[in-house]
């Protein structure tokens, strides 16, 4: 007897029913998210106006009192303005490469006024910014 041998058939992969169950799966993930808008609150941003020049010292420490008064350095600033505050950083610091900005603010600080530090930096030069941070110590008091 002679068996003949079959040819070796290639196995044939039929994606027609994996492309149809992920469509179905994208079909179903389509329909089942929410797409949420927030618009429940109603918040005007502060504005922030960019024009930085070039000049930096080492570390100008600006401070922000909870009803939006600054002092530069431990020196009060005149007025709360933007022009007012650049000029002091201007004239308190000599501005250069490695000059930080340290803001030391109020946790009630309201957020423009730290804005309005950190854009009179930019129109003084510096572009280092940090914040200062207290820590909580182990008592339980903030």
């Amino acid at each position: 007897m002679k068996f003949r041998s079959r040819g070796r058939e290639e196995p044939e992969i039929n994606l027609i029913p994996f492309i149809d169950v992920l469509l179905v799966v994208v079909i179903f993930l389509m329909l089942s998210t929410t797409y949420s808008k927030y618009s429940e609150l109603q918040i005007k941003l502060p504005t922030a106006d960019a024009q930085a020049q070039r000049d930096y010292p080492k570390e100008v420490v600006v401070t922000v009192s909870s009803d939006g008064r600054y002092s530069v350095n431990g020196n009060a600033v005149a007025g709360r303005t933007l022009e007012q505050l650049a000029t002091a950083l201007t004239e308190t610091a000599k501005v250069g490469k490695e000059t930080v900005l340290v803001i030391h603010a109020d946790a009630n600080a309201i957020h423009q006024s730290v804005v309005t530090v950190m854009e009179a930096a930019s129109r003084s030069g510096i572009s280092q910014i940090t914040f200062a941070t207290q820590t909580t110590g182990s008592s339980g008091t903030p």
